[in-house]
């Protein structure tokens, strides 16, 4: 029995939007979560850190000794930390650091006329929240692709949450903690779910040993739908970089593409979570076969094969054949997938022609499992589609745009002529008659003489 559904578009012509629709898609109730979440999020704005304790012990079942985990246990998860691991982990942390600090930008500085100039200072977030998740699997790796960036952008103030786990004291995982230890980050919550981030959001007075939260201003990182739905509910008070769903897969390939290498990486991101999107679209019938054949080779041999078959059998997941790449390029361009693969021939130019995925890997040698952690690039990326109008976590998520403006008073008084007639325009006569009244007293011919070229 094929494991994944087909959906033929052979011969339609669709426009995008109907594309969108005919495309599989996880289904995300992000705002009947908001209803199940806002209880816990308010009790926290209320109540701080004890409600954090509280919730963790009911969706957690466990209480940490501390909220804020203590100096010597992150310590220690560095020391015991595996050798491979450590060192695949600062392999990590380099490659992402080298693409990182080529995207950081400088002051831009234009003068618009002689004498009025306007620079465009980036400015670092002050404070940051991190939130790393705890439930299926131990993602170290979104340590690194969450705090890379924040750093190399020169974010001061770095806190990070990760869910409590029963097996470690109540404290986050060791192999997470390793991972902040690595980075220099020292404030670490013990604390999961919708919780975590209305206790980022938000702050607390005391967290339970005298020590004070402070609020951040800017909260990141992916998590369940229920995390989704925290950083929907504190969006405005802090910012948040998306509003992650599950995470997807999509593979346009055709028949010079190699069946093994597309079903393996199609498992690769089933095994993320049973809501997992893993789809499949080509020109080729025949690799469409092939492809089906290896799931059935392959999946029963991964560990994860229960969830990993779930995942590929969701109405999320699918083949979905085309006419030829022209008519794929459409499809995945109005699927909009969070990591987009190119296994066909000429996948360079092909990929170049993508205008819509959260990263694209280019050939049979760029897997996506090599962005999750080893590529350099972030996996952090947008997802449901949102990749038509945002990007992936990186360096600018961490920096303000902030605009200086700097006039003479020459350049003001060559400027005043646009200003008031715009201001009369608009009815906003007290706009004109700011720039006005620093003229007063001057006929109109000394300030025309004034804005004169010289």
């Amino acid at each position: 029995m094929a494991l994944l559904s087909v959906t033929d578009l052979r011969g339609r012509t669709l426009s995008p939007a109907q594309l969108r629709e005919a495309v599989p898609r996880p289904e995300l109730d992000v705002a009947g979560a908001v209803e199940a979440v806002r209880p816990v999020v308010d009790d926290v704005r209320e109540r701080g850190a004890e409600a954090v304790l509280a919730a963790g012990e009911r969706f957690d079942r466990v209480r940490p000794e501390h909220l804020r985990v203590p100096a010597d246990v992150i310590d220690r998860a560095l020391r015991d930390l595996d050798p491979a691991i450590r060192a695949a982990l600062e392999d990590a942390i380099a490659r992402v650091g080298r693409v990182d600090a080529a995207q950081r930008r400088e002051d831009d500085v234009v003068e618009v006329i002689p004498g009025g100039v306007v620079r465009q200072r980036w400015v670092p977030v002050r404070r940051v929240g991190l939130y790393v998740p705890g439930g299926r699997a131990v993602l170290p790796s979104s340590v690194v692709m969450n705090a890379v960036p924040a750093l190399t952008a020169g974010v001061g103030q770095i806190v990070l949450a990760s869910p409590p786990q029963k097996d470690h004291d109540g404290y986050p995982h060791p192999t997470i903690l390793a991972a902040c230890a690595l980075l220099g980050i020292d404030t670490v919550l013990a604390a999961g779910g919708a919780q975590a981030i209305a206790l980022l959001a938000f702050g607390a007075p005391d967290l339970g040993d005298g020590q004070r939260l402070d609020p951040v201003d800017l909260v990141t990182g992916p998590g369940n739908v229920y995390v989704t739905a925290a950083k929907r509910l504190v969006r405005g008070t802090v910012g948040i970089d998306a509003e992650a769903g599950p995470t997807e897969i999509a593979i346009l390939a055709d028949g010079t593409a190699t069946p093994r290498f597309v079903a393996a990486d199609l498992i690769s991101q089933a095994e993320h979570d049973p809501l997992a999107a893993a789809v499949l679209v080509t020109d080729s019938p025949d690799l469409a076969r092939a492809v089906e054949g290896e799931l059935a080779v392959q999946v029963p041999q991964a560990l994860h094969a229960e969830r990993i078959g779930e995942a590929l059998a969701g109405r999320q997941s699918g083949i979905v054949l085309v006419d030829d790449l022209d008519q794929g390029l459409a499809v995945v361009d109005a699927y909009g997938a969070e990591h987009l693969e190119v296994q066909t021939a000429d996948a360079a130019e092909v990929a170049a022609r993508v205008t819509n995925a959260g990263a694209v890997f280019v050939g049979s040698f760029s897997p996506v499992s090599l962005g999750d952690y080893a590529a350099g690039s972030n996996h952090v990326l947008p997802t449901g589609g949102s990749s038509r109008f945002g990007g992936g976590l990186g360096v600018q998520s961490f920096l303000r745009g902030i605009h200086v403006v700097e006039y003479d008073r020459p350049a003001l008084a060559a400027s005043r002529a646009s200003a008031e007639t715009l201001a009369v325009a608009e009815d906003l006569p007290a706009h004109g008659r700011a720039v006005a009244i620093r003229f007063e007293g001057e006929g109109p011919g000394e300030a025309a003489a004034e804005a004169s070229p010289r």
